[in-house]
């Protein structure tokens, strides 16, 4: 008898993920065969160097990783464009003062923003344009260079895309 409810739980899996109804990816059943990525400038006031391409090829990834769409360098179903609109270091809680008189900052915050144009030429309803913004908190003490950079740079990212794919695809 357990054999039995297997079986139908596999079969409804395939059934279910045949027929667009759900896959899981979360996205409904895409029109498109081909996606661009135009490369995210950076126009904020305070650049740091490189994220504009880590970015780009963040957004890339993810979407080829969660979708069976084809990356294309021009002519896509689907085009990704935009710029890195804001990029901020801003402390958040404040110390007491030390032994020299100094206040500093127990806690700082990297806030990135992105603006995204997205068109969809199979279903222009669907076409936005809209900002996305994450942040990543780090001790004061440190600086956000090296590994605390990195890692605030790559958990912004994959909030950011994440929230690109939802709000173009997965309609979240």
């Amino acid at each position: 008898m357990k054999k039995i409810y297997s079986l139908f739980a596999l079969l409804s899996l395939f059934m279910l993920s045949g027929c667009s109804v759900y896959n899981f990816t979360g996205t409904g059943k895409i029109d498109a065969k081909t996606f661009q990525v135009n490369f995210f400038h950076n126009n904020a006031d305070l650049i740091e160097p490189g994220i504009d391409r880590t970015f780009t090829l963040a957004l890339q990834d993810l979407i080829m990783n969660q979708t069976n769409l084809n990356l294309v360098s021009n002519g896509g179903d689907l085009v990704y464009e935009g710029e890195i609109t804001d990029y901020r270091i801003t402390p958040m809680t404040a110390t007491a003062v030390d032994a020299n008189g100094q206040a500093g900052a127990a806690q700082n915050r990297l806030s990135i923003r992105v603006n995204v144009r997205f068109t969809n030429k199979k279903k222009e309803t669907d076409n936005f344009e809209k900002s996305f913004e994450f942040y990543y908190d780090f001790p004061g003490r440190d600086l956000p260079t090296g590994s605390v950079l990195n890692t605030a740079i790559t958990t912004i990212f994959e909030r950011i895309t994440q929230d690109i794919f939802n709000q173009s695809l997965a309609k979240w």
